[in-house]
């Protein structure tokens, strides 16, 4: 029997500085630049509560069966070094899981992210990942979305 709990993790190597990089990502407003999923529905209600960065900061959507519906909010920030997020889907099927955005600053001038995602299968979410793993689910669109974070803030430099 497979374990309940899973972490999902992926990474990159971005030519732009910490701050850019925390930028895109503290701020939920941005994530339509470059998220995975933006494009599952074109007509995805958002919306956003809190401030618009860091601790508090808060993204809701509602969207098609393909995108679901859910929430984020940021939990802890550590600026240019981590964001943490709290994310909880409510549809197609309920879950809440933890993700943690890493920043390093390399000596050859990129930033390093990381971008992981940990939680706990259960019902639903259980049977899927019996027959395909969460990494495999989830992986691409979090490889997928690093390149497009990336382009971004290379782009804004």
């Amino acid at each position: 029997m497979a374990p309940s709990a899973y972490t999902v993790t992926r990474s990159i190597d971005v030519a732009a500085p910490a701050d850019v990089v925390y930028a895109l990502i503290a701020d939920f407003h941005h994530w339509t630049a470059w998220s995975p999923w933006e494009q599952t529905d074109p007509n995805v209600e958002r919306s956003y509560s809190g401030p618009d960065s860091g601790v508090g900061a808060t993204y809701a959507w509602k969207g098609n069966r393909k995108a679901g519906a859910g929430s984020m909010a940021i939990t802890d920030v550590e600026p240019r070094r981590h964001i943490t997020i709290a994310l909880e889907f409510l549809k197609p099927f309920k879950s809440t899981s933890t993700v943690v955005f890493t920043i390093v600053e390399q000596i050859n001038g990129t930033t390093g992210v990381e971008w992981t995602m940990t939680g706990d299968r259960s019902g639903v979410a259980k049977l899927m990942t019996k027959v395909v793993p969460m990494d495999k689910l989830i992986g691409g669109d979090f490889a997928r979305g690093l390149e497009q974070l990336k382009a971004r803030a290379e782009s804004a430099v």
